[in-house]
């Protein structure tokens, strides 16, 4: 096949278009303050110098700083043609059809799925006069909340992510997603570039990181299923959620808020905020509903496209297009000490921005370390009396880490799914090669997803366990530190 570099890859003259792109787009506060190379900072620093003139030198300060900023900007891109070199040819040889698909995200859906309101057991604190008494975060915003039900207690955990009177979608969802084939998206994905995957149904998507970054919400449909596929970039969470309460279907959005730096979602209907780590209302008419979660792993492509070649990927074209996405807006924020907008306590058996891989089922809650599972390759356990065993691999590249998502750091795939298979539970160790698992009970082979590829039980897929892919900090914030696994 004919080469060609990746679109995600940015060029010069890419660069300079994304970057004017963020010039008139809102910034999200989170970019403040981290590591590495922010291009719309530049500019705030250079006009909050020049706007002060207040100060001796103060002209002159401001000079120097546009100066040496145009000199690291200059250098920016030189690093990121070298890493186009580097990049080249490096994508997933697929051949197939070409060809995009829309979902009808607009029909009406079944009313039979989801979930009722009022479902999470928890208390829900009723106080008709709590929006006379809102802090200064909330208090400034023109929405129609209904703030006198809530489930948080300290209104003081909620920080804004974005500024203004009205945040609301300042980060804008994407809600009319275009799917390509495989073969389509291997044109511009590398074969390291990170991706949610959610099945339903038997059908299965590839939601590429480089666009959930920017856009952190996709409202879609499988067939009648209306589903929202989210992701926290500061909390590494990508999970996806049945979009059905009380048999109305909700459209969902960026609220702008952050609780414990994880993202709040807001919905049209009502204006609840919703947890994206937990899937719950925490204030508004639906406080103390919990959204139905959808089997969700983040993987890298080539690991999509090799199980499921007839899966589809949310193209570039659902949004920007293809020369806005590829380009990380949270550089060396994975490797940073402290999580942004975080103001509690950290357990420190693990680093603050140390992965785990989150299970959380109905006889319990449990973190296992992402350095450990990688180390091991698997890790069979049981969740008070449901089975798990966890598959770790690969060299999924980290979407939070380098400005290039498809060249950065590989921190590969960690997966949690149900060992048990026709009523027996299953034991697995790494197999012969790279990425690969075998069950001690029949010798069958399994990918990284789950799919058993030789021996008595190929074309068996085991089903995905909920999980998520987290940050420490945020796991241990929301299900505790004592959920810690430890061998």
């Amino acid at each position: 096949m004919e080469s060609r570099v990746p679109t995600s890859f940015l060029s010069r003259r890419r660069l300079h278009a994304l970057r004017a792109e963020h010039d008139h787009r809102p910034v999200r506060s989170s970019w403040l303050g981290l590591t590495g190379a922010r291009p719309a900072i530049v500019g705030l620093v250079g006009v909050a110098l020049l706007a002060s003139g207040c100060s001796a030198g103060g002209e002159e300060n401001a000079r120097e700083v546009t100066n040496d900023s145009t000199a690291s900007a200059v250098a920016e891109e030189d690093e990121l043609a070298e890493q186009e070199t580097e990049a080249e040819g490096d994508r997933v040889e697929v051949s197939g059809p070409t060809t995009t698909f829309l979902p009808d995200v607009g029909v009406d859906f079944s009313t039979d799925g989801g979930v009722s309101s009022g479902n999470a057991g928890v208390d829900v604190i009723e106080d008709p006069s709590a929006a006379e008494n809102l802090p200064s975060t909330l208090s400034g915003l023109d929405w129609p909340t209904d703030w006198g039900r809530r489930t948080v207690e300290d209104w003081e955990e909620f920080l804004a992510g974005l500024g203004g009177s009205d945040p609301r979608d300042g980060i804008p969802p994407i809600d009319t997603p275009v799917f390509e084939t495989v073969a389509l998206a291997s044109q511009w994905l590398g074969p390291r570039e990170p991706g949610a995957l959610v099945t339903v149904d038997g059908e299965s998507r590839f939601y590429p990181l480089s666009i959930l970054t920017r856009h952190e919400i996709v409202n879609d449909a499988f067939g009648d299923v209306p589903v929202a596929v989210t992701f926290c970039p500061l909390c590494n969470t990508a999970l996806a959620f049945d979009r059905r309460v009380d048999g109305e279907t909700l459209r969902f959005g960026v609220s702008g808020l952050l609780r414990n730096s994880d993202l709040v979602m807001w919905d049209e209907s009502t204006t609840s905020l919703w947890q994206q780590i937990t899937g719950e209302a925490v204030v508004g008419q639906y406080a103390g509903t919990e959204l139905a979660i959808l089997p969700t792993s983040i993987v890298s492509f080539s690991q999509f496209a090799e199980n499921f070649p007839e899966g589809r990927s949310l193209a570039a074209e659902s949004a920007f297009g293809r020369q806005s996405y590829g380009v990380n807006p949270y550089v060396g924020y994975s490797s940073s000490q402290r999580p942004f907008l975080f103001n509690g306590d950290v357990d420190e058996r693990l680093p603050a921005l140390a992965r785990v891989i989150g299970v959380d089922t109905q006889d319990g809650a449990r973190a296992y370390s992402f350095a450990a599972a990688q180390e091991s390759g698997v890790i069979n356990d049981a969740i008070g009396d449901t089975p798990v065993v966890i598959f770790a691999g690969g060299e999924t590249a980290d979407a939070l880490d380098q400005q290039v998502i498809g060249i950065s750091e590989a921190i590969g795939t960690g997966l949690a799914l149900d060992p048990v298979v026709e009523g027996e539970t299953l034991t697995f160790t790494p197999g012969s090669e790279p990425g690969t698992f075998t069950d001690e009970q029949t010798g069958s082979t399994w990918s990284i997803v789950g799919l058993a590829t030789e021996g008595p039980l190929a074309g068996t897929q085991l089903g995905t366990v909920v999980h998520r892919n987290e940050f420490w900090f945020a796991w241990q914030a929301f299900f505790g530190p004592d959920t810690l696994f430890e061998s």
